[in-house]
């Protein structure tokens, strides 16, 4: 199995991990969290959380050739269970039809005190 790592410019890792790895035709993508890559910023409110998120995730997919429809599974991290509709809503923005396999989940705590954490596993077609 040949293993390719990603680090991207625009989103590092905050610790000893790469942005991304594929293998066997799959990029696996570590949890993206809610930052604008331009200014740093971290977004709390949720809605406008998981639309970074997701758009985070939208340009690493993109600078290796992938695009949203690619992601066949997604896990979905929240602060909160209780803005789970919010970020259905959001979700649903960026996967209208034919959404991928989710798992979502609440912890106690994610890094930077953000609300949102996601992860991705994209196919190559």
């Amino acid at each position: 199995m040949a293993k390719k790592v990603f680090v991207s410019e625009k989103f590092p890792a905050a610790g000893p991990y790469s942005t991304a790895a594929e293998a066997n035709g799959f990029l696996f993508l570590s949890g993206q969290l809610p930052l604008n890559a331009a200014s740093g910023e971290v977004i709390d409110d949720a809605a406008a959380a998981a639309r970074q998120v997701l758009q985070n995730i939208r340009t690493i997919l993109r600078e290796n050739g992938l695009d949203m429809q690619d992601i066949v599974k997604t896990t979905i991290f929240l602060k909160n269970i209780v803005d789970f509709p919010l970020i259905n809503e959001v979700y649903a923005e960026f996967f209208p039809t034919a959404p991928p396999a989710r798992s979502t989940v609440e912890v106690s705590s994610l890094p930077r005190g953000v609300r949102v954490e996601i992860e991705a596993i994209a196919a190559r077609r």
